[in-house]
Formats: C-alpha cells, sequence, structure tokens
C-alpha cells in the first residue's frame, strides 16, 4: 500500500467512534469520563435497558447479552469497544475479546491496577454488585499484580436504586452507606474501589462513611485514562478537533433513561434510538 493511501486508512479509523455498552445506564459514568479526558471523540453507547440488570443472570446468559450487544456496536464500525458493565466485564470480557478485532477494555482492570498503586498498607477494600463482588473479579486482578495484597470485597445492592431515585444525598443514603461500610472500614482498609459503575454518584457519603483518609478508585475515571493510552499506542486518536458525535442507543424505556441518564452524563441527552439486539 503506498504511504498516502496508508495515511489515509489511518485517518479514517482514528474517525471512527468508540463504543460502549452498559446493561443499563450506569455506564453512563465511564462515557462521562471519557468524554471529559477525550472530548474530541466520536462515541457510540448502548444501554440494553430491558435485560437490566445483568447481576442476577447466569454467567452464560451474561456472555451471550455481552455477544450480542458487542455484535450491534460492531455493525457500527467502532474502533474500540468499551465493556463498561461491571458484571460483564466479570463474567465475559475474555469470551468478547477472542470475538472481535478491534481492542477491548473493561473497567475490572483499570481500577484494580489504580487500587495497587494507591494501597499504602496493602489492604483494599471493593464494594458493587452482589454479582460482581461473587465474581471475584476485582481479587483476581489484584492478585494477579500483588499476591500480598488483602482484599475485602462487600456487595451494596442497595446503591443501585438509591442513585437511580436521586437519592445520592442526605441522611438515608449516609445511613444506608454507614451500616454497609462499617464492615470493610474495621479491616483497616486504605483504599476502596468503586467496582458498580452506580457508585461514582455516591462518593461523597461513601467517602464520609470509610473517611476521608480512605482513598476511592473510581473505575470509571481509570478505564478512561485505559482508553486514552490504547489510542495513543495505536496511532488511533481522533485528528480532528471539535463536532464530536455522540449517539445513544437502548433496547427500551428510553424516556426513563432520558430521564434518568441526564444525572449520570452530567449533561443534556439530546437523542435516543430504541433498537432490539438479540433474538
Amino acid at each position: 500500500m503506498a504511504g498516502g493511501e496508508q495515511e489515509n486508512y489511518s485517518v479514517n479509523r482514528s474517525e471512527r467512534p468508540i463504543g460502549v455498552f452498559d446493561s443499563g445506564i450506569g455506564g453512563l459514568t465511564v462515557l462521562k469520563e471519557i468524554i471529559n479526558l477525550l472530548p474530541d471523540e466520536n462515541t457510540i453507547y448502548l444501554g440494553d435497558t430491558a435485560r437490566v440488570p445483568y447481576g442476577m443472570r447466569s454467567p452464560e446468559t451474561v456472555t451471550r447479552y455481552s455477544f450480542e450487544n458487542t455484535q450491534f456496536l460492531s455493525s457500527q464500525d467502532i474502533k474500540l469497544l468499551v465493556v463498561a458493565c461491571n458484571t460483564a466485564s466479570a463474567l465475559s470480557l475474555d469470551a468478547v475479546k477472542a470475538r472481535v478485532s478491534i481492542p477491548v477494555t473493561g473497567v475490572i482492570e483499570p481500577g484494580a491496577k489504580a487500587a495497587v498503586k494507591a494501597t499504602k498498607h496493602r489492604k483494599v477494600g471493593v464494594i458493587g454488585t452482589e454479582a460482581t463482588i461473587k465474581s471475584n473479579a476485582y481479587t483476581r486482578a489484584i492478585h494477579a499484580i500483588d499476591r500480598e495484597i488483602e482484599v475485602f470485597g462487600l456487595p451494596c445492592p442497595l446503591f443501585v436504586p438509591l442513585v437511580e431515585e436521586g437519592w445520592t444525598e442526605g441522611q438515608i443514603p449516609a445511613l444506608i452507606a454507614a451500616t454497609y461500610l462499617n464492615e470493610i472500614k474495621n479491616k483497616g482498609i486504605d483504599t476502596v474501589v468503586l467496582g458498580c459503575t452506580h457508585y461514582p454518584l455516591l462518593k461523597k457519603v461513601i467517602s464520609e462513611a470509610v473517611g476521608e483518609q480512605v482513598r476511592l478508585i473510581d473505575s470509571a475515571v481509570e478505564t478512561s485514562h485505559e482508553i486514552k493510552t490504547t489510542l495513543e499506542a495505536l496511532g488511533m486518536k481522533r485528528k480532528q478537533a471539535g463536532n464530536a458525535r455522540r449517539k445513544f442507543f437502548v433496547t427500551d424505556s428510553p424516556e426513563r433513561f432520558l430521564k434518568v441518564g441526564e444525572r449520570f452524563l452530567g449533561q443534556k441527552l439530546e437523542h435516543i434510538d430504541k433498537i432490539e439486539v438479540g433474538g
């Protein structure tokens, strides 16, 4: 291929969007951090709202859903795929990677790497949904780097409905957070991984519950940095500044997604398309 043709191919490839999928709206916190760090990148978000939550499903079902979401986003000619769901990252990331030829990033390894780097006393708490904690995915990812670190997993199932109802501050979420987190606070942890994409909206009450001296690791932030590193290493960062395109797709209830999603993304959602995947 001639040099000019190679250059054009590279430019065209860099213009392709980043694809992001989640079981619902929580992955918008990941998208928010991607947009903050890489504002010029085109993005496509798919929320599988017809089949949320994934945490109640078997690993086989979650993997099938992940394949179907991946197939749809791949049809949109994406250049990189983000599995922005902790449950899907825990249960199906390797299988998804084996299915596609583009780079795939989950949310667990970036959070685990940051936790290992942050902890001084080598005691890390991980909070998330029952499925994510039960999978031990964060523990495995942390121990793959440093087996001497103690990891204390704690499911906090009420956090998700609190966030979706907009109860992120005040006495009720503070009481629930204190009740949950007292269990790991007494373990001597100095770092807590927010192992669910909803939890960044509860940072204030979580920090108050565990103490300000405990470092909170936001997997959404860490994932955005990993995406930036990957795009730069592969020469796939978008070269054109501005006019980034944002597309949003859901599999059910676009009205609710619009209403609740703006709190997660931190900006207005203009247009959402309802689609079907799988079947």
